[in-house]
């Protein structure tokens, strides 16, 4: 099965879809989650890491957390400062940030290739193909929701200092 990573159709033209595997896929996610946690500074930044680490395989099931790029919680006010952000957060999990964090040794040059691919799709997504209705959506607070997508406080898992996603921690959902 898999999942997928796409731009918006107006600009699919410009860069081909991220297709990985789903052991890749968690990688992917998991590598991204560490590096975040360890960038992230704002609220906004935090949101973007929770968001991503809420594409958990072990909770959600495998082969269901491919997404578009336009699917993320990106805001017109900061838009720039999130793509920065997101950038700085791929070049970093490039680079290894934080990978001893994981309890198996993945296939870096596999996880690189997609990385590079998403820093490449992440470049060339632009302010106007911002769909601020899914921003609203995920963060819209139901009454009583005891699991609110945004934990509050912006916690932080205690063995592996992760943000916590309203699924938990992606790394011990995840056996590390």
């Amino acid at each position: 099965m898999g999942n997928a990573i796409s731009l918006p159709k107006e600009l699919e033209h410009l860069v081909d879809s991220l297709h990985m595997s789903n052991g890749l896929t968690s990688v992917f996610i998991e590598v991204l989650a560490i590096s975040g946690s360890q960038l992230a500074k704002t609220n906004r930044e935090k949101e973007l890491i929770i968001w991503l680490a809420q594409r958990d395989q072990a909770i959600v099931g495998i082969g269901t957390v491919g997404f578009d790029i336009d699917e993320m919680p990106w805001t017109m006010s900061y838009f720039e400062r999130e793509k920065e952000f997101i950038l700085r957060v791929i070049k970093s999990a490039m680079d290894g940030l934080g990978w001893e964090r994981l309890s198996y040794e993945p296939r870096k040059d596999w996880v690189i290739k997609s990385l590079d691919k998403f820093r490449l799709m992440i470049s060339t997504f632009d302010k106007e193909n911002v769909n601020l209705d899914s921003y609203l959506e995920w963060s819209e607070i139901e009454k009583d929701d005891e699991w609110p997508t945004i934990p509050k406080g912006y916690p932080k898992c205690e063995k592996h200092d992760l943000y916590l996603s309203c699924h938990g921690c992606i790394l011990c959902n995840n056996g590390s």
